[in-house]
């Protein structure tokens, strides 16, 4: 007898993360671990192109461990953050918003591991179109030595002044532990009820 499946119908996972390393190794190491746990689950990786910092440290695990990876980058940022050629699928975009839009029609869920501005941009907007019921894929905060806990502070201090109200309220899942990440996504997207795993295959054009 075959087994359930327990992917949730997770087949890629778009990550976001700096295109510089940080000053703790925890982070790179994190994004190397992260890296080959995708591979050895024949999960593919969307990320941000780059082949500098976290981004680089992460789609390099991915590769060398056999997986595979689509690398989505800005036609201007292909210099200044050295595109990862080496990657089984490398989209060169116009600008910013076709690089996010791509990244949202490809992957099935989204991890953000410690980064900057961009890193935290990305991901807001994720958080944003749940909120505002355009889609349902699970968005997870890859909590790596508490780097998150400063966001994670501000949104509830946004839901005690009721700037974040129920009815508008979302789901957002917090690991402090990498090997916690897909268990947590995969459990995510499995208890989603038929009509939100539709709404979760929509086209981008229904952002």
């Amino acid at each position: 007898m075959d087994k359930p499946d327990q992917s949730g119908g997770i087949r890629k996972i778009c990550v976001y993360c700096g295109s510089n390393p940080g000053n703790d190794p925890a982070f790179v190491a994190a994004a190397r671990s992260f890296g080959k746990i995708l591979a050895d689950n024949g999960i593919g990786l969307v990320y941000g192109g780059g082949n500098v910092g976290m981004m680089g440290a992460l789609a390099r695990a991915v590769t060398a461990h056999g997986g595979e990876v689509t690398g989505i980058i800005p036609e201007f940022l292909m210099a200044r953050e050295h595109a990862l050629h080496s990657t089984q699928g490398l989209i060169v975009t116009r600008d910013m918003h076709e690089r996010k839009r791509k990244m949202f029609e490809l992957a099935d869920a989204f991890v953000a591991l410690p980064g900057g501005v961009g890193t935290l941009e990305e991901l807001v907007e994720q958080l944003t179109w749940v909120q505002l019921g355009r889609h349902r894929k699970p968005v997870l905060l890859a909590n790596i030595r508490g780097f998150w806990d400063p966001l994670c502070a501000l949104l509830d201090h946004m839901r005690a002044l009721e700037f974040i109200p129920d009815d508008l309220s979302f789901s957002l899942l917090v690991a402090s532990r990498v090997e916690d990440i897909l268990p947590m996504l995969q459990a995510a997207a499995q208890a989603l009820p038929e009509d939100a795993k539709r709404l979760r295959a929509a086209s981008a054009d229904q952002l």
